[in-house]
């Protein structure tokens, strides 16, 4: 591990919007190294090439994406990289050749050319926009209409999992149990298929409302971080779960993408099981 950071230069014709998308996905691999991440767009000439690689000159600790759709460029990169003693990545090269291959048909080459919106784009915006509307929701309204719904009590992670569903498509809903409070009878007549409970480890549940409670200036419920009240919660919560008959993961140390696709997986393992063979729309 170094406390230097690693700069990972981007080079396109275009924004860089792809290769820096590319570059945050690398990056989340190397936790323990600090990384940033330099763009240069509308790089669309020999000379506007040479003038990036002049600033890198000399640099240690740097790496160069690209992605520059014309083929002298892409060859002037590698070979300015390779002078500079830089690693590299031609992130177009080899896709537009395996396309090229795939399909028998010679890549246009136009740079800069605008991506299409895929259809997959405005389901995901519909699905977040739903998961804004349907979070918390105690009336148990719209939860017929949900994907998924996440079940559980207080600082669960409900929202930011029903949110990050949203993003990945899933029209998500999620319901909060509170204490005194009879769940939405809507949530014991939809589908059971989509509904899965989310629990804690109590003793950082209490953390977490600790925390909470403190950012708000105490100002909640006296026992909200009481342990032997959110025991008392928990068990509450689970006799829902029964009654629900839905599974149940715990997130107490799970990331949000963990817990994402195992709440995928399950409901799509629930839903082939009682007959719908093609899983969530």
């Amino acid at each position: 591990m170094s406390d230097t950071t690693v700069e990972i230069h981007i080079i396109s014709d275009s924004t860089g919007d792809t290769a820096s998308r590319v570059a945050r996905a690398v990056q989340a691999q190397f936790s323990t190294s600090p990384v940033s991440i330099v763009r240069h767009p509308r790089v669309t000439t020999g000379t506007g090439l040479a003038t990036v690689f002049a600033k890198l000159s000399g640099q240690a600790r740097v790496a160069v994406f690209f992605t520059l759709i014309d083929r002298d460029l892409r060859r002037q990169a590698t070979e300015l990289c390779e002078r500079h003693g830089l690693p590299s990545c031609d992130l177009l090269g080899a896709p537009l050749e395996a396309l090229q291959h795939a399909s028998g048909d010679e890549a246009e080459l136009v740079p800069g050319r605008p991506v299409a919106l895929e259809i997959d784009y405005f389901k995901r915006v519909a699905a977040m926009e739903f998961a804004v509307k349907h979070d918390d929701g105690l009336s148990g309204e719209g939860l017929e209409e949900a994907d998924i719904v996440v079940v559980g009590v207080s600082r669960t992670g409900k929202t930011p999992l029903s949110m990050y569903l949203g993003y990945l498509g899933y029209k998500t809903a999620n319901t909060p149990l509170v204490p005194g409070v009879e769940p939405p009878a809507q949530l014991f007549r939809i589908d059971r298929s989509k509904i899965v409970g989310l629990t804690i480890d109590p003793e950082r549940l209490q953390r977490i409302r600790g925390r909470r409670l403190r950012a708000m200036g105490g100002r909640a419920r006296n026992n909200y971080a009481d342990l032997a009240k959110i025991l008392e919660e928990l068990d509450d919560c689970t006799s829902v779960f029964r009654k629900l008959g839905c599974p149940v993961i715990d997130v107490s140390n799970l990331a949000v993408e963990e817990s994402a696709l195992r709440v995928i997986n399950l409901v799509e393992e629930r839903s082939r099981a009682e007959g719908d063979g093609d899983g969530l729309s």
